[in-house]
């Protein structure tokens, strides 16, 4: 039930949330400031507005389904067999959670080759991006694991690790409406926060992934030249943040709300 729970969670999500990432999306590849990236996708036609879908679908659907599932799964299997504090075992279960998802990384990649415009002429559709890929060889389905490791284990310990703290310090649910606002609370506030701690991580991710065949640079060499391109200025660094922010506000308080009112039923 854990894993049906994440994936119908993970598509509510995507279903709404989609044109608000593309936007975010066109800032962290090319630095843009949020009306020029508006208007960016505007130039682009309602024709283009969900184009790359399918990728994010496939993949936060049957990821967001593994971090649920091999979360609780990982916890019941290392609670039996160790005897180390709670605290422990659910961070040791989220981050193995967060590497298993990694293997799908081929999406991600695909996601972000449909989203740039650059790649508008060379794509149609997610098939033919994979066929395209498969030319340069495996290696190329998974051009910026490194950042992905980076951000999936960590960001999902300090989730599952915050997620109840969170909502107990929020007022006593009484009815089931209540506790989808608490849950939406306590999802959104996590979301939000770790969106913007790991936004720089996400930068170099995209970047790393929006090239097509070359060389495969390391995570500091990309890191550095972003940050040469931006003047070594932090702020440009961060520059769709506060959209990631409220991205991430949106998104993961209907994840957990819809995760968790699922369950419950």
């Amino acid at each position: 039930k854990h894993y049906l729970c994440g994936c119908c969670a993970a598509f509510t999500n995507i279903a709404i949330t989609f044109p608000i990432q593309k936007v975010l999306f066109r800032q962290q590849l090319y630095g843009l400031k949020t009306k020029d990236a508006v208007h960016q996708l505007q130039k682009d036609g309602i024709r283009n507005l969900y184009r790359g879908i399918l990728p994010p679908l496939m993949q936060k659907t049957t990821t967001l389904a593994l971090m649920f599932g091999l979360y609780e799964d990982f916890s019941s299997l290392l609670h039996s067999h160790t005897n180390a504090p709670e605290l422990v075992t659910c961070s040791m279960a989220a981050v193995l959670a967060g590497t298993t998802e990694a293997v799908l990384t081929p999406f991600e990649r695909v996601q972000t080759l449909l989203q740039d415009y650059k790649h508008h002429d060379k794509f149609t559709n997610t098939y033919q991006a994979f066929k395209v890929l498969k030319v340069y060889g495996m290696r190329e389905y998974y051009r910026g694991l490194v950042p992905i490791l980076l951000r999936n284990g960590p960001s999902n310990a300090l989730f599952f690790g915050l997620r109840g703290p969170i909502k107990q310090c929020l007022p006593e649910a009484t009815s089931y409406s209540t506790h989808l606002v608490n849950d939406f609370i306590c999802g959104g506030l996590l979301g939000a926060m770790l969106g913007f701690l790991f936004f720089p991580v996400n930068v170099v991710k995209t970047r790393m992934q929006a090239q097509i065949g070359g060389e495969f640079q390391s995570f500091s060499k990309v890191f550095v030249k972003i940050w040469l391109e931006r003047d070594r200025k932090l702020i440009h660094l961060f520059r769709g943040a506060h959209l990631n922010y409220h991205r991430s506000l949106l998104s993961w308080g209907i994840i957990n709300a819809t995760y968790e009112f699922l369950l419950k039923l």
